[in-house]
């Protein structure tokens, strides 16, 4: 069914590659793990190629690159999320950057009666945290994050949750992401889905999902709202202009 924007009541974002730009200390995170197990670091673009699904893929898709075979062993793996986990709590926000617009554009939905939110795959232990450091959390009325694999993206139950909470159907939430999984999550809930075009996609993947439109700048959002859109059938995939 066509997104209709003129019932959207409320807004809900991803958090990282969406709200902010969390590969800098993530990349950080990644290479001071590899670098206490004796492997070599990686560059911030493999890093940003390897995000995705929750940090425990991310340093087995990390460990299976810069160790050799014979070596990721069970407790190498197990050793090497400790050192991450460590890690990365006491550097959450020191050279990640809260994206163009992001402030301006949560505002103006409040100000528009727009209930918004944050759905990730983040775990709470870091995406709490990260939100009130980087001056977030107190413009957004909830945060659901995936702290049970079951749950994650693009599985459609923190969405769920999301419209149970805000009391909203799934139609009336629009869900603004930076990859296909989150598209497909939206999909799943049966909420609007909107691309942003920067964040860690892969080339091609949000088009093989069709969001139905797609932004360059979070601020684009507001606008999008304010445009009687309802998303073509096939391609369902818009670019709001800015």
């Amino acid at each position: 069914m066509p997104v209709k924007m003129d019932q959207i009541r409320a807004v809900a974002f991803d958090l990282d590659g969406t709200l902010i730009d969390t590969l800098p200390d993530l990349t950080t995170a990644v290479n001071a793990t590899l670098t206490a197990l004796g492997a070599h670091a990686l560059p911030p673009a493999r890093v940003k190629d390897l995000v995705g699904d929750g940090a425990d893929k991310l340093i087995a898709r990390a460990v299976a690159e810069a160790v050799a075979e014979e070596a990721a062993t069970d407790e190498l793996h197990a050793r090497a999320m400790a050192l991450f986990l460590g890690y990365y709590a006491e550097h959450l926000f020191e050279r990640s950057e809260v994206y163009p617009e992001a402030v301006r554009t949560l505002r103006a939905l409040e100000e528009k009666s727009m209930r918004v939110c944050c759905v990730t795959n983040k775990s709470s232990r870091f995406a709490l945290p990260l939100l009130e450091l980087a001056g977030l959390g107190s413009l957004l009325e909830l945060t659901l994050c995936a702290d049970r694999t079951e749950d994650r993206k693009p599985s459609p139950v923190l969405l769920l949750q999301a419209c149970e909470r805000l009391e909203l159907i799934p139609r009336e939430m629009l869900y603004v992401g930076d990859s296909h999984t989150d598209v497909m999550a939206a999909h799943a809930a049966g909420c609007g889905a909107v691309a942003v075009t920067f964040g860690y996609h892969k080339p091609g993947s949000l088009e093989r999902v069709s969001p139905d439109a797609t932004v360059s700048n979070l601020s684009q959002i507001v606008s999008l709202l304010s445009s009687p859109l309802a998303a073509p059938a096939a391609p369902r995939i818009q670019e709001v202009p800015t």
